[in-house]
């Protein structure tokens, strides 16, 4: 692993963390073999986290019309459209393996509209677009669209929520200048 600092805030002492983020670290770890960047620079004000894992587990975790690839797809292309490298990596490693696809990440990054991906999906990141660039043009032609590609309203909101909690992520990750785990440039490949 790189010396480099995580954030441009200090890292809170492991043992200071209250018992519950413990946990949810020694989870993480054991679940992935390392712990990502995120959990230690946001830990340092540990209700903020607390709020923001649980946001991204009711909209990440959940059953729905979006799969889990598709989620992550959300997230690499609107992290990639914020210049979040924090984001684009971690959640490009995570992208990779959820749609068993070395090369999605990162053409999805790059330009989702040339990336082989599928029409529906391509119509789904478009309107991600429309939510973190102009939601206030948001009408219903923008439903029927997507309606015709099978996605349902709540499938719509799913993709307006992720967009959004991760406008905020990137722009957090962004702030701190959060580096990615190097774990993450080989995870899928």
């Amino acid at each position: 692993m790189s010396d480099q600092p995580i954030s441009r805030y200090p890292a809170p002492d492991p043992a200071d963390l209250p018992d519950d983020l413990k946990a949810i670290n020694k989870e993480m770890e054991e679940r992935t073999g390392f712990l990502p960047n995120v959990f230690t620079a946001l830990a340092r004000r540990p209700d903020e986290l607390r709020a923001f894992l649980a946001y991204h587990d009711a909209l990440i975790e959940k059953e729905g019309g979006l799969s889990k690839a598709d989620r992550e797809m959300i997230i690499v292309a609107t992290s990639a459209e914020n210049n979040c490298q924090y984001c684009v990596v971690a959640h490009g490693a995570i992208l990779r393996i959820r749609a068993k696809s070395r090369h999605v990440a990162d053409q999805v990054a790059i330009n989702f509209r040339k990336a082989d991906i599928a029409d529906r999906q391509k119509a789904m990141l478009e309107f991600a677009f429309k939510v973190a660039h102009h939601s206030d043009l948001i009408d219903d032609s923008d439903f029927e669209a997507l309606h015709a590609h099978g996605f349902d309203d709540e499938d719509i909101w799913d993709i307006a929520a992720i967009t959004a909690l991760f406008g905020m992520s990137n722009r957090m990750a962004n702030f701190t200048s959060m580096r990615p785990n190097d774990e993450f440039y080989s995870m899928g490949r």
